[in-house]
């Protein structure tokens, strides 16, 4: 039987054009950070309710569909992003005891991350959609201090006084000094330091 002389010759892909490397998809983790990220960035800037998921999607470079086969929902997508604020935070600083190396630590995850910093400790609890479960995360904070501070403050009372004051003191200084542009690195935990001792220091007075 005679050959078919009409076939075609079998296609091969293109090769990349010169000089450009080819384009890597990222795997579902990497792109799951990438939008973490990006969220946080867009959340942090416009709050909870001002911000759409074509915003995030925006800031992302993406789609909104793509933004869609990681997340539900603005609601999903935002507790995802607090959930990976908290987890940064406690691989940094820790969960349970708290020691002068902790506000180094405190001071760096801000450095790191500060636009999660300030979603977790100030936007945050201004959404209603998400208040109870900030102040679930303020009390366990609240909690850790006062296992401390009972230690080195006599009187109970002033000893819980200064469990909920703490927390509230580290976390505005490291804020403050956020906002003033971070300055003298070196020398910025130690004035944190300062003003936490200030806080026991009133506490221990007869």
């Amino acid at each position: 039987m005679p050959a078919n002389t009409n076939r075609q010759p079998a296609t091969r892909p293109a090769p990349a054009a010169p000089g450009r490397p080819p384009v890597r998809r990222l795997r579902r983790a990497e792109r799951r950070e990438q939008l973490l990220a990006a969220a946080t960035r867009a959340f942090a800037r416009a709050g909870f309710a001002a911000t759409s998921l074509d915003d995030v999607a925006a800031e992302a470079g993406i789609s909104r569909a793509i933004l869609y086969r990681h997340f539900d929902s603005k609601t999903d997508l935002y507790r995802a992003v607090l959930d990976r604020a908290r987890a940064r935070l406690a691989a940094a600083v820790g969960v349970r005891d708290f020691t002068d190396a902790s506000v180094d630590a405190l001071l760096g995850a801000a450095a790191e991350d500060p636009d999660g910093f300030r979603l977790l400790f100030h936007h945050a609890a201004r959404e209603p959609e998400f208040r109870q479960e900030m102040d679930r995360f303020r009390a366990g904070m609240v909690a850790a201090a006062h296992r401390q501070l009972a230690e080195v403050i006599p009187d109970p009372s002033w000893a819980r006084w200064a469990a909920q004051l703490a927390p509230v003191v580290a976390i505005e200084a490291v804020t403050a000094w956020l906002d003033a542009g971070q300055p003298d690195r070196g020398q910025a935990a130690d004035r944190v330091r300062r003003a936490l001792a200030g806080v026991i220091q009133a506490a221990q007075q007869p």
